[in-house]
């Protein structure tokens, strides 16, 4: 499938796909439990956030990377400033500076290995984060000098910094009320 049949697939879809090395694949739908952790992540970036250059996102921003051709919608994204749009579709967002993905147990090992293989090669993106499903953890993968990736951990009582973005998740915050797996 070529880009521009998938953008035509998308306008007129009830289902949301991603678009992965020609192939457009329907996006399942969550878990209780995964809505809100994306739920709560939001409201905590958002209440940080507000009146200044950064906007947060649900998973209906889709994102490309242009260096692979990857189109997805993350759980939650990060925009800060102007919006970078795709030529062929003002709908697509090429610029996140914050990625979010909360993980499951269909998604956990993709969102680490390959998607996010796709996520390093976005230039203006300066932090990954992965808010697990299995236990109270919070993962933000912070891009260094040149292709150098550094992973920081929150555990239950810690806060994940995002410096690039100037704002932090409290791990008992996010996670308030919500049983995982092992509980």
């Amino acid at each position: 499938m070529s880009w521009k049949d998938y953008l035509e697939l998308e306008e007129h879809s009830n289902t949301k796909h991603e678009f992965r090395d020609g192939e457009a694949i329907a996006m399942g739908g969550g878990t209780r439990q995964h809505a809100e952790l994306a739920a709560a992540t939001i409201q905590h970036l958002r209440n940080q956030l507000q009146g200044g250059p950064c906007k947060v996102y649900t998973s209906d921003l889709k994102i490309r990377v242009r260096a692979t051709g990857l189109c997805t919608y993350p759980d939650v994204s990060v925009v800060c400033g102007k919006h970078e749009t795709d030529p062929d579709s003002k709908l697509v967002t090429l610029n996140p500076t914050v990625l979010i993905e909360i993980t499951s147990d269909s998604t956990e090992g993709y969102v680490r290995g390959e998607k996010f293989d796709h996520y390093r090669k976005i230039e203006t993106l300066r932090e990954y984060v992965l808010v697990s499903h299995r236990e109270k953890l919070i993962e933000v993968f912070r891009r260094t000098e040149g292709a150098r990736w550094d992973r920081v951990e929150a555990r239950t009582g810690a806060v994940a910094r995002l410096e690039s973005i100037k704002a932090e998740l409290s791990v008992n915050s996010v996670y308030e009320g919500i049983a995982l797996h092992e509980e």
